[in-house]
C-alpha cells in the first residue's frame, strides 16, 4: 500500500512542479518576467491563469494528503519490512562436497597417481641442495 502511495505521491509533486513553473511571473524582482510587453505567449490571457492556478491549488491538496498518509503509514510501522527478508537462508550440509583439483599440465605425476589423492613421497628422496651462491646474473 505505502508503494502505491508512494509513486502517487511522486507524480503529483511532479505535475505541481510542471504546474507551477507554467505560471507568469507576476513580480518584477530581479528585472525579468512579469509585467508588460507582448503578450502571444503559450498560456496567455487571463483565463489561462486562472485554470493554472486552480490546477496548482488541487496539487499542493494532493501533495499534502498523501505526506500525511505516508508520513502515518511510516509511523504505524510500514508493512514489516521485505519479501526478502523472510526468504529462509540455504540449508548448510554437515559435510563439505570433494574438490578435484587436476594436476598442472606436463607433470610426471598426473598418470601416477588416481583423481583426488595426493601423490606418495618416498621418506628417501633427497632434496636438491642449496646452491652455494645466488644465480643472479652479474654486470660485467
Amino acid at each position: 500500500m505505502a508503494t502505491i502511495i508512494l509513486v502517487i505521491h511522486l507524480m503529483i509533486a511532479v505535475a505541481l512542479v510542471a504546474v507551477v513553473l507554467l505560471q507568469r511571473s507576476e513580480g518584477g524582482a530581479l528585472g525579468i518576467g512579469g509585467g508588460g510587453g507582448g503578450g502571444g505567449g503559450f498560456m496567455s490571457g487571463r483565463g489561462a491563469g486562472d485554470v493554472l492556478t486552480r490546477a496548482t491549488g488541487i496539487l499542493a491538496g494532493m501533495f499534502f494528503i498523501t505526506s500525511l498518509s505516508l508520513g502515518i503509514i511510516a509511523a504505524r510501522g510500514g508493512s514489516g519490512g521485505s519479501l526478502l527478508d523472510n526468504v529462509p537462508p540455504p540449508p548448510v550440509s554437515s559435510s563439505a562436497p570433494a574438490i578435484n583439483v587436476p594436476a598442472p599440465l606436463g607433470s610426471e605425476l598426473q598418470d601416477a597417481t588416481p583423481e583426488g589423492t595426493a601423490p606418495a613421497v618416498a621418506p628417501d628422496a633427497a632434496t636438491p641442495a642449496d646452491p652455494e651462491e645466488p644465480a643472479v646474473p652479474r654486470a660485467q
